[in-house]
């Protein structure tokens, strides 16, 4: 049965002022023009978060699959109807339990696969990643988890400058798992040869990373300059400055940049104790810091918040809408199948009043009740 919402319906190429997207089934089978409507709500594809550790207060980080139910619930709730489940820097041991425990998931659709953030990272730009499980890239455990996860693990962040590096970029693209660079203080050269080896997306551009400098460019702007990457950048204002945010918008474009929240569990909670791969983070006004240190841990972030952050720093609607779905769904693979209110893709959508509020969420055809 064909089934049709109405509103300004936001497409791939535009804004469809007065617009409709119909679907039978999963699928949407019809986007167009449809005059007699004045106005209406924003009609927006479903978001694609390709970078989250959790959410209404729970965690993807310790590999338990109810934990992980229940975070992506929430953050549906928030329009997000494809994510990927991140994890930090941690033990092997969990690295397996935590495949292990996510590949179901991943099969019955709730999850789009699993994120290693970590542990092959810079002890330099750890940030709020666990120094204790930081370490040189493994291509024994990376096969491993890889054969472990049959297909559920879709993508991997690790610095390029560590030894063996190359050798698992080369390993993972070769398995069909993205290539993240992320937490690294690596050289200019150091990222345009990881880059060159397959790696494709640049993990919360600027944050945990070598910064720029005029006589050694380091990892921001060999990402940014390179067509083949995606790069990842959190609009939540603590991250990063508005002004940091449009540059690098504006100098990808927003078929290379794709909005991410980074949240962890404290999103859509009260402020107070939490914690983040086995370490205290304490919540101030909504933004998340380590106990220890003060090092930002992840956010409080949702993505539909991050559309707001965005719009309101000047992002055109159509650009900001890419770069919340059809950009993260292209980055991690999947978009053939999400990430766009385009004809055969699955039927994910999000409604959005005049504030851009969730008022409604579609995904695989059905409202989200």
């Amino acid at each position: 049965m064909t089934v049709r919402v109405n509103g300004r319906v936001v497409t791939p190429t535009g804004v469809i002022r007065q617009g409709c997207v119909e679907w039978d089934g999963d699928r949407i089978t019809a986007v167009a023009e449809y005059p007699s409507v004045r106005d209406g709500h924003w009609i927006l594809p479903g978001f694609v978060d390709m970078h989250t550790h959790g959410g209404g207060g729970h965690t993807f980080t310790t590999g338990d699959a109810d934990q992980a139910r229940s975070a992506a619930g929430f953050h549906l709730t928030h329009g997000t109807t494809t994510l990927l489940a991140s994890l930090v820097s941690s033990p092997l041991q969990v690295m397996r339990a935590a495949t292990e425990a996510f590949a179901p998931l991943v099969d019955e659709g709730i999850l789009a696969g699993v994120h290693f953030e970590g542990p092959y990272l810079s002890d330099a730009r750890c940030g709020a990643q666990n120094p204790e499980h930081l370490r040189d890239p493994s291509t024994d455990e990376l096969a491993e988890l890889i054969e472990l996860g049959r297909g559920a693990v879709r993508m991997v962040t690790l610095a390029p400058e560590r030894d063996g590096a190359l050798e698992a970029i080369k390993l993972l693209t070769a398995a069909r798992v993205v290539a993240a660079v992320g937490h690294t203080d690596a050289t200019y050269e150091q990222t345009r040869a990881a880059i060159a080896a397959g790696a494709s997306v640049g993990t919360h551009l600027f944050n945990g990373m070598r910064q720029v400098h005029h006589r050694e460019p380091g990892p921001v702007v060999a990402l940014l300059e390179a067509p083949t990457v995606i790069c990842e950048l959190v609009a939540d204002g603590v991250h990063l400055h508005d002004g940091m945010l449009t540059f690098a918008t504006t100098t990808a474009g927003p078929d290379r940049a794709a909005l991410i929240t980074d949240a962890m569990a404290a999103a859509g909670m009260a402020d107070g104790e939490y914690e983040l791969g086995g370490q205290a983070v304490t919540v101030t006004d909504g933004v998340a810091r380590l106990a220890r240190d003060g090092a930002i841990a992840g956010s409080t972030l949702t993505m539909d918040a991050a559309l707001r952050h965005a719009v309101d720093a000047g992002i055109p609607m159509a650009d900001a809408a890419r770069m919340v779905a059809t950009t993260p769904a292209r980055a991690i693979g999947l978009g053939d199948r999400v990430g766009a209110l385009q004809v055969g893709l699955r039927a994910d959508l999000v409604v959005l009043d005049d504030d851009l509020n969730v008022v409604r969420v579609l995904r695989g055809g059905s409202w989200v009740e």
